[in-house]
């Protein structure tokens, strides 16, 4: 059975990539606005490109933070890529402003404390050994980030009823969260959809999960 996924058109994100990237890893993939589908579909994928502020502008344009919200509700599965993943938190800072998220992880975005930014190019990452999102993969695979934020700490505390988060770290200037995988919820600092075979794998490993 072709899995159906959602991919979420709020105006931000490279969703021409990230649909052949989605339909190649053998999801039957829709880009839509449309809550209904999107709610409908076994997976959704927020992308996001650009500023925190601008993209939570677009995302509430179409009331995605609802439909996001709706989902995990339900225990359905949503990815979040690059600013798609940051925010998912609860807020961005930018230039020294404040944007709120969706809130549906604590803690805030900031600009990495690096010499060089963007930081732009392949690099590692340290995934947890029960992953799902990098199952299969050798430590030293590189994936392609382009960003100057990201969520630089985790603050979802471990209630004991739940399994606790896998977090995955990368570095530039000092650790980041590179991905999480919490239940339905899952994301990716880097872009999958323009990291190869490695990238590749990773949407077949969550296409597979759904």
């Amino acid at each position: 059975m072709t899995v159906s996924v959602a991919l979420l058109d709020y105006g931000s994100g490279n969703l021409h990539s990230a649909n052949r990237a989605l339909i190649r890893a053998g999801a039957d993939v829709t880009v839509t606005a449309d809550p209904e589908i999107a709610l409908a579909a076994d997976g959704l994928v927020v992308p996001g490109v650009g500023a925190f502020a601008a993209c939570m502008a677009g995302l509430r344009s179409v009331r995605g933070e609802r439909i996001i919200g709706k989902r995990l509700a339900g225990g359905r599965p949503v990815l979040g890529i690059c600013v798609g993943m940051q925010i998912l938190f609860e807020r961005g800072v930018e230039f020294g402003v404040e944007s709120e998220g969706c809130a549906e992880w604590p803690g805030t975005v900031d600009r990495l404390p690096a010499e060089v930014l963007p930081h732009m190019g392949w690099n590692t990452v340290r995934a947890p050994a029960d992953t799902v999102l990098f199952a299969g993969m050798d430590a030293d695979t590189r994936f392609y980030f382009v960003h100057s934020y990201a969520a630089r700490t985790w603050g979802l505390p471990d209630n004991g009823t739940l399994a606790p988060a896998k977090l995955t770290w990368a570095e530039h200037g000092g650790p980041f969260l590179a991905a999480v995988e919490n239940g339905p919820l899952c994301a990716t600092q880097f872009h999958p959809e323009k990291s190869g075979d490695a990238g590749a794998q990773l949407l077949r490993n969550w296409i597979g999960s759904l």
